[in-house]
């Protein structure tokens, strides 16, 4: 039963001081986030996050410290902005791949070193814009130079701060850093949704709420399904002699993910869709011709104003981009050079070329199902709000956050379980 596995868990000293010390870190993130920046006014952030929704869902990748305008408002966007900007630069830059690539853990660790470089302008950058929007919707008022500055710098910092903090999980805590922050920062919003339901309570809408979860039970299923869901391609090692030894002579797979993006093509058409609309707010109170027509680029990328095409454009966008992502970061032909060099094969395949043309062939049938999936849980919360009528929930069940809780809480049960299994065979 799952409560033994949780005694068991908290039995075992050294796991349980990862666990405790991952909660410790979760608690020092909330404390930062709950800080907010200088001259705020309340009412008016409250009316900017209802008027300009897809803040929400950056929101959520920055691990829910947006909404509150705290010192570390950026969260770890701007780290993960610069690693995705580095993989994409690696199908320019040939040494940038052969590090991402070929080198192992140690280019991967120089690779995130670089992201990290890069972090810092793009902190800078996009601190810059939020205020300077901020300022223009009235949130804030017009900052002075050095306040301007001083409060850039302590947005950077935060940054800076987070992404320490993330390492520190990996390192000594449990599960990936960067994706528990955010998936704490998701999962703080919980019980303020809770008490918005039960404020608002309306017996009427019982019937909307029941559809709602019954809705929200099918796309946890599908979302469980579709991340452990895996084409096996089965590979055979032929026999070596070494010696007096015989080595190979094993059959395995080779499992490929149908989803192999993550949700990192949500967060490439979250940028695409969201930069234009920033930069279209700047000038559409100018008046005159550029003022008209940047009001029509914030109309078209505005999910209030235009709802259908841009649930459209962000759901050709997302499934666009899996395949654009898997091609960066999925390599069939190194994959089939590295099986021909340890003697593995593909049965009734040539190693070599082929091995690489047939696990194209493969992906690229497979891939399909995970980019439609991705698409549609991205624009799933727009559906069921408009199937329900209920907006509460509709950041946090359905949709990104979901799928980003879902994996967080796969993956991380699946380390503790292998450090379970480990000391199990320790005692053996």
């Amino acid at each position: 039963m799952w409560y033994h596995k949780v005694i068991q868990i908290f039995k075992i000293r050294e796991l349980r001081n990862k666990i405790l010390f991952v909660l410790a870190i979760f608690a020092i993130f909330r404390l930062m986030a709950n800080i907010p920046m200088p001259g705020i006014n309340a009412e008016n952030l409250r009316n900017f996050f209802g008027q300009f929704q897809i803040f929400g869902l950056v929101n959520l990748f920055v691990g829910g410290t947006l909404d509150k305008l705290s010192i570390i408002m950026l969260g770890l966007g701007p780290y993960i902005t610069g690693v995705i900007i580095l993989q994409l630069l690696t199908m320019i830059f040939p040494r940038l791949e052969q590090m991402y690539k070929e080198e192992g853990e140690a280019g991967r660790q120089k690779f995130n070193q670089y992201g990290r470089y890069l972090a810092v302008p793009l902190a800078l950058l996009q601190g810059y814009g939020m205020l300077t929007l901020l300022a223009r919707q009235k949130v804030i008022g017009v900052l002075p130079p050095l306040v301007l500055a001083a409060s850039l710098l302590t947005i950077a910092a935060g940054t800076l701060f987070l992404m320490w903090l993330g390492e520190l999980i990996s390192e000594k805590g449990i599960g990936n850093g960067v994706s528990l922050l955010i998936f704490a920062g998701i999962i703080s919003g919980f019980p303020a949704n809770v008490r918005q339901v039960i404020v608002a309570w309306d017996p009427s809408q019982i019937p909307a709420i029941l559809l709602f979860f019954a809705m929200a039970v099918v796309i946890i299923a599908a979302v469980v399904f579709i991340n452990r869901a895996r084409r096996n391609i089965p590979v055979s090692y032929a026999k070596r002699v070494r010696g007096m030894k015989m080595y190979g002579g094993v059959s395995t797979y080779l499992p490929l993910s149908v989803n192999p993006a993550g949700v990192i093509p949500i967060i490439f058409a979250l940028s695409i869709l969201l930069f234009p609309g920033m930069v279209a707010n700047f000038f559409a109170g100018s008046g005159g011709l550029v003022g008209n027509i940047a009001q029509g680029i914030a109309n078209f990328f505005s999910p209030q104003t235009n709802p259908w095409g841009y649930g459209v454009f962000y759901f050709l966008l997302v499934a666009l981009f899996t395949f654009f992502y898997t091609a960066v970061t999925f390599d069939p032909k190194a994959i089939a050079t590295n099986l021909q060099k340890m003697g593995g094969f593909v049965p009734g395949i040539r190693p070599g070329s082929q091995t690489a043309h047939f696990l194209y062939y493969i992906l690229y049938r497979v891939l399909p199902i995970g980019a439609l999936f991705l698409a549609s849980i991205a624009v799933m919360p727009s559906v069921v709000q408009g199937v329900t009528g209920v907006q509460v929930f509709q950041f946090l069940i359905g949709g990104t956050a979901l799928l980003i809780l879902v994996s967080v809480v796969l993956e991380t049960m699946i380390q503790i379980r292998s450090q379970l299994q480990m000391r199990e065979y320790e005692t053996f």
